[in-house]
């Protein structure tokens, strides 16, 4: 679907009011805490649980398939954050913002603060060009007007972003304690000497469990392995949701302008725990605040919904996902490959 079809699309905002009735009607904004009681257990069993067999591996080749089992741990422990943030987990804000930063600042060593932020821009003007963090240029461009006027490595990166998008996600644990670096240096945060000092325990208690245990080759191995794939992981969530989908002007409602940017990605319940519940990203999108476990429910009201108002309700499956979202990529380093050629 194009920009311009975006707009022709859009219509009064009450559409969205119906919608919050039916879905309200059936309780699907209602906690769940006997799901995230599970949930948060078993996160945090896969998380400690990694870590012991780590210390019991000890000093061994064997601990790089603790490393590949942790960055799983860690998206999951991600993916709990981004609950919390939603205040899907709890109601208020202390205990959602206390247990945030557990699983952020110390549990993976991002910024809950800073990613909490981001998102919230995020959700407030989904695929904006101007609006969106998620969307604007940096290592990756997502609008060809951005791509217009790179030169050097910038431009060779953007010139071949599709195929290199998959190992520049290798980079994305960096990027992310990096970007929590410079905002709780700007002062972006609200509580910044609290978060610095969650930051700096989990660098010193990780690093120092690496070249405690292991040799420092080892240890060096185990810290590219884990953040590696970590970061491929995470990203893989995030991916399928908007990229390749339409950039809209601002000027929609707020039931188009959620539905319209983002993609659903169909599987069963393992794709469901894979994703963290963001494979049905347009329900989420409407309803941020509901628990993930009744997003599932949510789907089939949402879809049926859309169809009766006529607005185009975008789902397919994880690998398509995949392919959109590189075909964008593609395309819109399209310009900068045709002058190089030249």
């Amino acid at each position: 679907m194009t920009a311009a079809t975006l707009r022709r699309t859009t219509t009064a905002g009450s559409d969205f009011a119906e919608l919050n009735r039916r879905v309200n009607a059936l309780g699907l904004l209602r906690r769940r805490p006997a799901y995230y009681a599970v949930r948060l257990t078993l996160v945090g069993l896969m998380v400690s649980g990694g870590w012991a067999a780590f210390f019991l591996i000890g000093s061994s080749w064997w601990t790089l398939v603790v490393a590949a089992f942790l960055a799983a741990a860690f998206a999951q422990l991600a993916l709990v954050a981004h609950d919390l943030a939603h205040r899907q987990v709890f109601r208020t804000k202390r205990p959602s913002e206390v247990a945030g930063r557990l699983a952020g600042n110390l549990g993976i060593g991002m910024s809950y603060g800073w990613w909490m932020d981001k998102h919230t821009r995020h959700h407030n003007n989904p695929n904006h060009d101007d609006l969106d963090p998620d969307v604007a240029p940096e290592v990756l461009i997502w609008a060809t007007k951005s791509a217009l006027g790179r030169r050097g490595l910038a431009a060779f990166v953007t010139r071949h972003q599709a195929g290199l998008f998959f190992p520049l996600l290798t980079l994305l644990s960096l990027d992310l304690k990096v970007s929590s670096i410079k905002a709780l240096r700007a002062g972006v945060v609200k509580r910044p000497g609290l978060e610095t000092a969650l930051l700096i325990v989990h660098a010193v208690a990780y690093i120092a469990a690496l070249f405690l245990v292991l040799s420092p080759l080892q240890a060096v191995a185990f810290l590219l392995v884990h953040q590696a794939l970590f970061g491929v992981y995470l990203g893989m969530t995030f991916a399928p949701n908007h990229k390749g989908m339409p950039h809209p002007s601002g000027d929609e409602d707020y039931l188009r302008k959620q539905v319209l940017t983002s993609r659903n990605v169909r599987g069963g319940w393992f794709v469901d725990v894979a994703l963290g519940g963001l494979n049905y990203q347009i329900e989420h999108h409407l309803f941020p605040a509901m628990p993930s476990s009744n997003l599932r429910k949510a789907q089939p009201i949402v879809q049926q919904y859309c169809a009766e108002i006529d607005v185009p309700y975008e789902q397919t499956g994880l690998i398509e996902s995949y392919r959109q979202a590189l075909r964008h990529l593609h395309e819109v380093g399209a310009p900068l490959r045709t002058h190089a050629q030249r």
